[in-house]
């Protein structure tokens, strides 16, 4: 009797699993309808993005902008001015790239530097134009973690663990399934282990394809403000843009 009800709870553990894997699979397969649905995304290959960044700095907020490039499958590009003369250090530039395998950063006050450990391997685990479109080919996995309020909306929260690097925590509001924040931890060289926190906001139609247009990140190390003012899609994108620069 003992070894027939050994049997019995192990087939029980057998199907929680299942029955969550597949609950987690709904989840995120009603965020990708959400935002706009498989065949939408499907014509989508690139991305060009324009808009503005407040920074919160110890002497108040500075503006400047931003511009944003991504190509399928993952490779993706932020540039980020701004004019830090009030706090001495004149105008910072950041030009992030990520070419699929590698990354690189040209930072103008904090110096050049190429991506690598943790952040490196959270970016190959990503994919343009989202990865929970694709995450079962990828080798990434989903699962539930329960539900949180956030803002006052009631959220699944839905862990994405790649095959390397950080998992994403995505919180999917229950009624709209817009995904409504973000977070995820990562190991920065300069900094150590830090946690990001993104707020996703003001959803809008692009080409079928809903996306937020404002984005406020938080973290110990800076927090920043996003809002976008222009998306293009499939615009041709040279893919020198995603590559470390030639030494001069």
């Amino acid at each position: 009797m003992g070894h027939k009800l050994f049997i019995a709870a192990a087939v029980m553990v057998t199907l929680v699993h299942e029955v969550s894997a597949q609950t987690a699979d709904q989840v995120a397969e009603r965020a990708v309808a959400a935002l706009g649905g498989r065949a939408a995304h499907a014509k989508i290959r690139s991305r060009s993005t324009t808009g503005t960044i407040v920074l919160a700095t110890p002497a108040g907020e500075m503006s400047g902008t931003v511009e944003m490039l991504n190509a399928a499958p993952n490779k993706a590009r932020a540039l980020i001015q701004v004019d830090l003369s009030a706090l001495g250090a004149g105008k910072l530039t950041v030009d992030q790239r990520f070419d699929g395998m590698s990354g690189y950063v040209l930072d103008s006050i904090n110096g050049n530097r190429d991506i690598t450990g943790n952040q490196l391997e959270t970016m190959r685990g990503n994919s343009f134009p989202n990865p929970l479109l694709n995450y079962k080919e990828l080798g990434a996995t989903v699962a539930l973690a329960g539900k949180e309020n956030v803002g006052g909306r009631d959220a699944y929260v839905l862990v994405y663990e790649p095959t390397s690097g950080s998992p994403t925590r995505f919180f999917i509001d229950t009624e709209t399934h817009l995904v409504l924040k973000l977070v995820v931890k990562l190991d920065v060289p300069q900094f150590g282990e830090i946690e990001q926190t993104t707020s996703l906001s003001d959803y809008r139609d692009v080409d079928g394809i809903k996306l937020p247009f404002h984005l406020q990140t938080t973290s110990s190390v800076q927090n920043f403000t996003i809002t976008f003012t222009d998306v293009k899609h499939n615009v041709p994108i040279d893919p020198a843009l995603f590559v470390k620069p030639p030494a001069k």
